[in-house]
């Protein structure tokens, strides 16, 4: 083949590329949630996927595919065809995992692309109603005087809660007991049934059982209160100081997904976050209505696996 051919070549494999784009997409697209339905990532994505929907014409759905801290969804959206028709939805966990494992069936910065990152949420301290603590320097008071006595469950080991909680003993000086769940959904359970003292988690998976009377929050992250809980101190204003957590929720694409495509969802979410009733959402569940393009995703991601590498060292926690 000589030059020219070669050129030819290169421009109608260009042409058919892009005008695959612009007909993107043309069937239903599948997002994996990694982790079991009815905690956060899983509320906010089939809120998005729904938006996603009604935007485009084609169905984009939810399929949970719990296990391994979030490792075994992300696998498989890892090893699916780069064409936009499967796609991962994570959170801050997700920069995580090069502090979590040893070893990874894929290389979170390689296998999988930044898309875009939406309604950022911040974390919570979830007691249920009927708990004695009634403020957050009530609970540490108590963890401080006997470590290890004070109770609170996550999703797992090395999820998003279980590092921000730990972020929360060493920020202030004490240790608590982790007690790990199958999902967070089930850990916020746990709290309300009394079985543990307390639960991290972003606000999107517990406004509906504060605002049903069932939980309490002691505080969130941020620098300002959340206009739909005005009641629920700042960490900061709580005493805990430099506590700035803060979860979003993404998508990614697997490596090799067409530039037009990965422009088209990063524009269609983009306009899915905008619209009103999905901003009313994300500020109903105390969350920032806001997405950033995948450049800044990107570089959050970078960020963030060098803030929790940190909480990793601090822990000392050991690698699966």
């Amino acid at each position: 083949m000589n030059f020219r051919q070669t050129s030819i070549t290169i421009l109608l494999l260009a042409a058919t590329t892009f005008a695959s784009a612009q007909g993107y997409p043309a069937k239903s697209v599948r997002i994996i949630v990694p982790y079991a339905p009815g905690g956060a990532v899983d509320a906010v994505t089939r809120k998005i996927a729904q938006k996603l929907t009604e935007q485009t014409g084609q169905t984009f759905f939810v399929e949970n595919k719990a296990g391994a801290t979030g490792t075994i969804g992300a696998g498989e959206a890892a090893r699916s065809a780069p064409d936009g028709y499967t796609l991962l939805a994570n959170d801050t966990t997700y920069s995580l995992l090069p502090h979590i494992f040893k070893k990874l069936p894929f290389d979170p910065a390689v296998d999988l692309v930044p898309v875009s990152a939406f309604v950022f949420a911040p974390m919570a301290v979830v007691v249920r109603t009927e708990s004695k603590y009634k403020t957050l320097s009530a609970l540490l008071a108590d963890a401080k005087s006997e470590p290890g006595k004070v109770t609170y469950g996550t999703g797992g080991a090395g999820t998003t809660p279980h590092f921000s909680s730990e972020a929360l003993g060493i920020a202030s000086g004490v240790r608590f007991l982790h007690v790990p769940y199958k999902g967070a959904s089930e850990a916020t359970m746990a709290v309300l049934g009394g079985q543990i003292d307390f639960q991290i988690a972003s606000t999107p998976g517990v406004v509906g059982q504060v605002k049903g009377g069932k939980a309490r929050l002691l505080a969130i992250s941020g620098d300002k209160r959340a206009s739909v809980l005005p009641d629920v101190p700042t960490f900061a204003e709580a005493g805990v100081k430099g506590y700035g957590v803060i979860n979003f929720t993404g998508l990614w694409a697997p490596k090799g997904t067409p530039p037009a495509v990965l422009a088209k969802l990063e524009a269609e979410i983009a306009k899915a976050v905008a619209a009103p009733d999905i901003k009313a959402y994300a500020e109903g569940i105390a969350a920032d209505p806001r997405s950033i393009g995948s450049t800044a995703f990107a570089k959050l991601l970078a960020e963030s696996t060098a803030n929790w590498g940190k909480v990793a060292s601090d822990t000392q926690f050991d690698k699966q």
